[in-house]
């Protein structure tokens, strides 16, 4: 945590004229680079502008983009747009780069975990299954015993008088009692 009196370089301390003389520019141009939106500093609690550390150099590399390079007040505009894009590109790059370090190093503890639950399962003869840990490959290991698969019901055999379900409809499962008394005869 930042002490209330430590200052980084985006806190604005700096009044318009001391801004002014930092970057070599007119109190003015200033102003106007503010109302263009190039540099937007921050605000006093009487509305008075405060700039700070970064925007005092933005208003030198704006100066010397006008000056030497010759591009034009618009296209400086752009400039700084893309470099700020750039910027939080490459800040949310850094943050993805250690997000997938960490799950990294989570997969890999989880991994050992893994493989000490295993080898305690192995060697207390318990005869217990584990859960399918995918590995690293990618292919989920298989547990031994698949569940069988039952096979379908026959249908019920058609009335001889004809009256039984119309052809291509799905025959009736014998009623509860039927099955329960098939079950008693055996």
């Amino acid at each position: 945590m930042i002490n209330e009196f430590e200052l980084s370089d985006d806190s604005p301390v700096y009044v318009i004229s001391v801004a002014a003389q930092l970057s070599g520019l007119h109190p003015q141009t200033l102003r106007a680079y503010d109302r263009m939106g190039l540099v937007s500093p921050g605000r006093a609690a009487g509305r008075g502008r405060r700039y700070s550390l970064r925007d005092i150099l933005v208003l030198r590399e704006v100066q010397r983009l006008s000056q030497e390079e010759g591009i034009n007040l618009s296209g400086i505009k752009r400039i700084l747009a893309l470099e700020a894009e750039s910027r939080r590109s490459r800040l949310r790059l850094a943050e993805t780069q250690a997000e997938i370090a960490r799950l990294r190093a989570e997969l890999e503890s989880t991994r050992a975990v893994a493989a000490r639950l295993a080898g305690l399962l192995r060697n207390s003869g318990g005869g217990g299954v584990l859960v399918p840990v995918r590995e690293s490959g990618g292919a989920a290991a298989r547990s031994p015993a698949q569940p069988r698969r039952l096979p379908p019901v026959p249908p019920a055999p058609a009335a001889a008088g004809g009256s039984g379900p119309p052809a291509g409809a799905a025959a009736r499962s014998p009623a509860p009692k039927q099955i329960r008394g098939d079950a008693d005869d055996g």
